[in-house]
């Protein structure tokens, strides 16, 4: 599969998607979000893919957002079709029924964080820079800023960082809980790596059907979310994974987990 406007690699169990217009930040265009959808399609029918890596080409930037240039003379109509576009990438990330890690190697502004927190995992760069910045330009959140920022910092937080439009670095992104963990630069890609590595290590189904209860559940009340716990533990209980995992632990060695 041949792609203009990202880098898409496959090694060791890890699907790595590369935003690779450095030149213009990594953002975002039409284009590039139409070539990640199909990256993605890739790493769901791949069974031999077990995580996936998004991250942007160049050490500037992992996404400086939309692409501001394609918002002259904008129309409604336009702005609508913007915003589902980004909806459309956001949703089939937190979809995948794979976990998917954020490299952030340098700004993720505007939709370029939003594509991000629509990840499970973020990793960023101690060089790092973030922020819901479209209120510098007369705009808001369009890709799912003003929801999933909430559900990360709370409403008091999410509106002064909506409100100021002002970049915050990667320490504070980690102390406000919307980054996982701050690497310095020059060990940022090899701690992406091993913590990929980790993860191609844990069942597959159970990692799966984690997933899937923990983005339900965040949305619905706890007597409903614990009825779905039940179902999902009951799906993981019935696999291959388990009792794999169960020899393993007995045997005393690591257990070589096949999801399924």
């Amino acid at each position: 599969m041949e792609f203009k406007y990202i880098i898409h690699e496959k090694s060791e169990g890890i699907a790595t998607i590369t935003l690779n217009r450095p030149e213009a930040l990594n953002a975002f265009s039409k284009d590039v979000v139409e070539e990640v959808l199909l990256a993605l399609e890739d790493v769901r029918n791949d069974e031999t893919v077990r995580v996936v890596v998004l991250t942007g080409a160049g050490e500037k930037a992992f996404s400086a957002g939309a692409d501001i240039k394609s918002m002259v003379g904008m129309t409604s109509l336009k702005a609508r079709e913007l915003s589902l576009m980004g909806e459309k990438l956001c949703v089939a990330l937190e979809n995948l029924e794979k976990p998917v890690i954020a490299a952030l190697n340098g700004y993720a502004l505007g939709g370029g964080l939003e594509v991000a927190m629509s990840c499970d995992l973020r990793v960023a760069s101690e060089t790092a820079r973030m922020g819901q910045t479209e209120i510098n330009i007369g705009l808001i959140p369009g890709w799912g800023g003003t929801q999933r920022l909430t559900r990360l910092v709370g409403m008091t937080k999410a509106k002064e960082l909506v409100f100021t439009g002002k970049m915050i670095d990667a320490k504070t992104a980690e102390q406000l809980g919307i980054v996982n963990m701050v690497v310095p630069a020059d060990k940022f890609k090899e701690t992406v790596r091993q913590f990929a590595l980790e993860l191609t290590s844990k069942a597959p189904v159970a990692i799966k059907v984690a997933k899937a209860l923990i983005n339900k559940g965040a949305d619905i009340g706890l007597d409903s979310a614990l009825a779905l716990e039940r179902e999902g533990f009951g799906v993981v209980a019935s696999s291959e994974d388990l009792k794999e995992g169960v020899s393993a632990f007995t045997e005393k060695r690591k257990p070589t987990f096949k999801g399924k």
